[in-house]
């Protein structure tokens, strides 16, 4: 049943860069629902779905990326948009129903608990104590006394430090010595290591909510000096918003545009999956990606940028391979040398390519499986977090390829599939390095490589109306579901999240 819109709604929607016929799309795909993904296998070490890199092999691959890098341009993707509120959930929780009873203190708040306890710890503590002192109040005293409330209301408040609605990038994470550092920083530092450029450029790309962009701009300019001295390099930082066209219209539970209190539709961002226009715009040879919350102190950071350049290192060499391959099925290759390139196509690259009729036919399924953006993605061992993992799967072109998926894409009902996936020995901690240009030089256009079939519905309630809104599929699941891609497993001393404010004080996040 196609919706009668206004010729306001029309404009509404062409203001935005979207049409008539993509919002139809997106309502027809509340109605009928995103299929299931199709678990072939878990990918694992153990049936080559996830390769294990021997020491040796780390070396080769960082020595390779050491020299093919040169000359070619590295950039850092960082996805950073929203606030850190989620971070502190539990003590904006604590703040709206704790009214000094110690038992119930102790009782129902132990995440909180813990937090005062080593408040002291926190990178930002020394901020929060001059905040309150600003205001004549001693941070001492209200510890003594246990008014707890006022002490986080100064942590999380807009009006004072405002850490519920700084972005995670600009939090004070770590501590060296009397300094402390954000996430932002951490980046810098990071780029500084294993992302510098031939002329001691790095490029660090920040994807940020319109509303941050002043305080992210303000910071670069409060520390780049301080970073370019430190290191020998010269930072180009730059930012992106989420794009409009994007955005994905709100229904409720009959499919009915939902409509804000003006009669206007109400849009929702379409999620992570969003950023891969972002993506297909940066111009780099190497782009790595890694989520703005996952940052190590200074003597933590060895491993990941081995690690890092050895990625890097296979993702090169591999490419080179691919593009080898294009350029001799561009000639005249012998029965021997298409067998060749279908064997590293399927064995190497994990596609599976399906035989045609006639040599043509043949040659152009080799050349369309190569001519693919490719990303290394490494892979950390499951330790029960919550999110996606690396499977063997069927995706709408292949019956068989590696992807990431995220377990709401699962069919949990189905015990074959609910046995593949209990059965998944690693995590993806979204630690990419990724390829986004042909044999030629020439960007790809990204947009082709998504499963549009890989999206998600979720549901909130307003009030007494039930919103549904829709993501796009996710940036590293199925916007990438068509690229070429390999796991690799990389050691859990790269993988360190920051989900809760408490994270924190986990020893990897503290002096060394």
């Amino acid at each position: 049943m196609k919706n009668t819109f206004s010729k306001k709604d029309l404009q509404q929607i062409a203001s935005m860069n979207l049409t008539e016929e993509i919002v139809e799309k997106q309502i027809d795909n509340f109605r009928k629902g995103f299929p299931k993904t199709k678990l072939i296998d878990a990918a694992t070490v153990e049936n080559g779905g996830i390769i294990r890199l021997s020491d040796k092999e780390i070396s080769h691959y960082t020595d390779i990326y050491k020299k093919m890098s040169k000359g070619r341009k590295i950039m850092k993707f960082v996805p950073a948009s929203g606030a850190a509120t989620r971070m502190f959930k539990d003590l904006y929780s604590f703040t709206s129903t704790y009214f000094g009873v110690a038992h119930n203190f102790e009782k129902e708040f132990p995440t909180v608990k813990e937090f005062l306890q080593h408040i002291r710890s926190f990178a930002f503590f020394e901020e929060l104590k001059e905040c309150m002192e600003k205001s004549h109040l001693d941070f001492g005293d209200y510890m003594d006394r246990g008014d707890f409330t006022t002490v986080i209301n100064y942590l999380l408040k807009e009006q004072y430090m405002g850490y519920g609605s700084l972005p995670k990038a600009l939090l004070k994470f770590h501590r060296y010595g009397d300094t402390p550092r954000t996430p932002l920083e951490e980046h810098i530092v990071e780029g500084a290591a294993y992302a510098r450029n031939s002329d001691d450029t790095v490029d660090i790309h920040f994807t940020v909510s319109p509303e941050h962009r002043p305080l992210f701009r303000k910071k670069v300019a409060e520390v780049k000096e301080l970073y370019e001295t430190k290191f020998g390099i010269k930072l180009n930082i730059t930012f992106s918003e989420q794009k409009h066209y994007t955005d994905t219209i709100a229904v409720d539970e009959y499919n009915v545009p939902v409509r804000d209190d003006e009669g206007k539709l109400t849009f929702r961002p379409g999620g992570h999956g969003a950023l891969i226009e972002n993506l297909h715009e940066c111009k780099a040879d190497v782009i790595y990606i890694k989520n703005i919350d996952n940052v190590v102190p200074d003597w933590m950071k060895h491993t990941t940028i081995v690690y890092k350049q050895a990625l890097a290192g296979m993702m090169l060499d591999l490419q080179s391979k691919m593009f080898e391959y294009i350029e001799k099925l561009k000639k005249n290759p012998s029965e021997k040398e298409l067998d060749e390139i279908e064997g590293f196509i399927n064995n190497t690259l994990h596609f599976a390519v399906k035989h045609h009729n006639g040599i043509q036919a043949r040659k152009e399924a080799l050349r369309k499986a190569l001519y693919r953006p490719i990303r290394i993605c490494g892979m950390v061992k499951n330790q029960g977090e919550p999110g996606g993992g690396p499977f063997f799967a069927k995706s709408t072109e292949r019956e068989r390829s590696l992807q990431i998926v995220e377990t709401a894409q699962i069919n949990r009902k189905e015990e074959s599939q609910e046995n593949i996936l209990n059965s998944a020995t690693h995590f993806n901690p979204v630690d990419l390095v990724c390829g986004t240009k042909d044999y030629r030089g020439n960007r790809y256009d990204l947009k082709r490589y998504i499963d549009p079939a890989t999206g998600f519905i979720s549901k909130k309630t307003k009030g007494a109306l039930t919103v549904k809104s829709q993501e796009l599929p996710g940036l590293w699941n199925g916007a990438m579901s068509e690229w070429v891609t390999l796991f690799v497993e990389v050691p859990l001393a790269t993988f360190n999240p920051v989900k809760t404010v408490n994270d924190l004080l986990r020893k990897e996040h503290l002096e060394g």
